[in-house]
């Protein structure tokens, strides 16, 4: 807890920002991100089309998520060869 309570402070300290302010954004962040990853693992789980996740992701996070994927999926190939 005391790690939070510090990267609270230091955030608040640096960015002349009420605490307050601080952790609306830090609130904001998680659940943007929470949001991507949910729209991400349902892409990759063919749950949702490839522009229902760019619109929920973003073409950057789409992108990079097929490509971690696929590396993935080769890594799991190889080793199922040797």
């Amino acid at each position: 807890m005391d790690t939070v309570t510090t990267y609270l402070d230091t955030l608040a300290r640096e960015t002349h920002r009420p605490e307050a302010e601080v952790m609306t954004w830090v609130f904001q962040a998680g659940l943007r991100q929470l949001w991507r990853e949910r729209a991400l693992g349902q892409y990759l789980q063919h749950e949702i089309s490839r522009d229902a996740a760019i619109e929920a992701a973003g073409i950057d996070w789409v992108e990079l998520a097929e490509r971690q994927h696929q590396a993935m999926v080769e890594d799991v190939s190889w080793g199922l060869t040797q």
